[in-house]
């Protein structure tokens, strides 16, 4: 007869098997619900995936066709399109409290800041993210109103932001004519949340995209200052040329 102990041994065996198969399959889907029904409440706008890709075993992945739509009232078609994001992750701490991602690299996406340099569509989403969770100390991993202590808690090694295209569309008087398209300079972050308490999803957001709307706003203040100090330089040598002009005539005179 059987002994109960290998019994339960098999059945354990099982469900692990089955539970690894489940989860191989299954992942990337559930990584892709999570996304759309949790972007949506945090940012006030839509936030759409066209597919996520993580081995389980390896622990890498990929997300796909990110798109964060603006937040009313700006019109713009969207504010962050991130065509491929990759990830290495830990597989072993995909089952623990905290799960370690050893890598984030976001590659070439496309931004959009439409409206002022201090209120736009970015710190409207920004603000929008506080409003959902309450302002958060980045480092403290604090949890966030209206979400549970037990939420998953995640650590970043490495954080990459490269070759970011900015398009500018500003309601400025006199600058709404301006539409440059900038690119900004690598985002860095690294050995975020590696305290036992970790970092929360929303937070690691919250602190990227903070990162992201100050190189904006700082890329455009610079770009804009040039073009002011360039149409500056313009209208000074024009009425240089103008007074040595009328100087000329009166001489002749």
């Amino acid at each position: 007869m059987t002994k109960p102990w290998i019994l339960v041994l098999l059945a354990s065996v099982l469900i692990i098997v089955v539970g690894a198969v489940l989860l191989g399959s299954n992942l990337g889907k559930v990584i892709k619900a999570g996304i759309e029904n949790l972007g949506p409440k945090m940012t006030q706008a839509t936030v759409t995936v066209s597919s996520v890709d993580l081995s389980p075993t390896s622990g890498s992945g990929s997300i796909h066709g990110l798109v964060i739509g603006n937040p009313a009232p700006y019109k713009e078609p969207f504010a962050l399109r991130l065509s491929e994001v990759t990830l290495t992750i830990d597989p072993s701490s995909l089952v623990s409290d905290k799960i370690v991602i050893k890598s984030l690299k976001i590659i070439n996406p496309k931004i959009t800041l439409e409206g002022g340099f201090s209120d736009n569509n970015l710190t409207k989403l920004l603000a929008n993210m506080d409003t959902f969770s309450g302002p958060v100390d980045p480092k403290a991993g604090a949890p966030e109103k209206g979400n549970p202590t037990t939420q998953k808690k995640l650590q970043v090694d490495e954080f990459l932001l490269s070759g970011a295209k900015v398009s500018v569309k500003l309601n400025i008087l006199g600058l709404s004519a301006v539409r440059p398209t900038l690119t900004l300079p690598d985002i860095r972050l690294a050995q975020l949340g590696t305290g036992p308490e970790g970092v929360t999803p929303i937070s690691l957001t919250r602190q990227i995209m903070g990162e992201i709307v100050a190189k904006t706003t700082s890329a455009i203040t610079a770009q804009i200052g040039a073009l002011g100090k360039s149409g500056l330089d313009k209208a000074a040598n024009a009425l240089k040329g103008a007074t040595q002009g009328l100087k000329d005539v009166f001489k002749k005179k």
